[in-house]
């Protein structure tokens, strides 16, 4: 089956050899694509049309949509929620689980829950502690961590029974993924801790922020190193920067974010902070691109996800393919990847 015979939305899409999910972004990163995803910011709403409304920005522009789960402890609509919505007119969403609010029994039955409903892809996270968020008086649980939720997923899928040993009648067919971040300290522990959870199951990456490719280089290294290079799909988080303002906010208030000052110099003296902010975000991808090991980017545009359109046209990224979106008159109009243009 080429990308560009897909179903009508809703339908169910067939199982790939050597595929574990019947998923789009799978099947884009198995052939061999350079793939696109980004984050979209679940509403403070009950109301769908505000989640397609949100997601219609990306159209035609990424391969899959990142749904967060309560991110930094704030409350929104639930990721599931999100992603159940999305598949319903074709997305092709990320479901992320936090161990943070829900324990073992209740991210299994999610996991089950979310895979019914259509969600192929499960990104794995420990989730932020609740004093960073808007109910620091909740009570976390952290019940597993990402390792362990992780092992848990694939126990379902892999082994299709609950952690407890009780058989499942079907089990889940889902991608699963997990988060990290090459630029935080201790640096030369990134990679290890990346390689024991590609060992938990982890078969997609998407890192935090990256704006020091230098540093990005030697945890690629590091990787390689370790054998861990090529036994994984790593998307490498990017992100357009406001001003020169919100470069040092985000460095010196997110754990983990790097941001060299070089940059916030050339955002401080540009005319149009904004417009330079969206420059660099442009070469970053373009120079993340050509590097082994990187098989796409993640991009976090939050409070500009309309700029996410632009970074990605002029970035040349897609090399012409255009993701599948649901507004296209036929889903055969698809210009994805067919199996002629991955010989080429």
């Amino acid at each position: 089956m080429k990308f560009g015979d897909e179903p009508a939305p809703g339908a169910p899409l067939p199982m790939l050899p050597g595929h574990v999910s019947p998923g789009r972004f799978e099947r884009v990163l198995r052939a061999g694509a350079f793939a696109v995803t980004a984050e979209l910011a679940p509403p403070d709403s009950a109301d769908p049309e505000e989640v397609y409304a949100r997601a219609r920005i990306f159209d035609g522009y990424v391969d899959a949509i990142n749904a967060t789960d309560g991110s930094g402890a704030n409350c929104h609509m639930s990721s599931m929620g999100v992603c159940a919505l999305l598949t319903r007119v074709g997305y092709a969403p990320i479901m992320q689980i936090s161990c943070r609010d829900r324990n073992r029994i209740g991210i299994q039955g999610d996991i089950l829950g979310a895979s019914a409903m259509g969600v192929c892809n499960v990104l794995c996270l420990t989730g932020d502690g609740v004093q960073a968020g808007d109910h620091p008086q909740a009570k976390p649980v952290f019940d597993l961590d990402s390792v362990s939720l992780l092992g848990l997923a694939r126990t379902l899928r892999d082994e299709q029974r609950f952690q407890s040993g009780r058989k499942l009648s079907f089990a889940p067919r889902v991608f699963l993924g997990a988060a990290e971040n090459p630029c935080a300290p201790p640096f030369d522990w990134r990679a290890r801790r990346l390689l024991k959870k590609i060992e938990a199951g982890a078969q997609f990456i998407q890192t935090q922020y990256v704006y020091d490719v230098p540093m990005l280089r030697r945890f690629l290294q590091q990787l390689e190193d370790l054998g861990g290079i090529d036994r994984v799909f790593l998307l490498i988080g990017v992100g357009p920067l406001r001003s020169a303002k919100a470069a040092e906010w985000m460095r010196t208030n997110v754990p983990g974010i790097h941001v060299p000052d070089a940059l916030i110099a050339r955002l401080r003296g540009a005319q149009d902070q904004a417009r330079e902010g969206r420059n660099i975000c442009v070469e970053l991808i373009q120079e993340i691109h050509g590097l082994r090991g990187v098989h796409g980017v993640h991009v976090m545009a939050y409070r500009q996800e309309e700029t996410v359109a632009e970074v990605i046209d002029r970035s040349g990224v897609l090399a012409g393919r255009v993701p599948w979106y649901p507004t296209r008159d036929t889903p055969q109009q698809s210009s994805e990847l067919t199996a002629d243009k991955v010989a080429s």
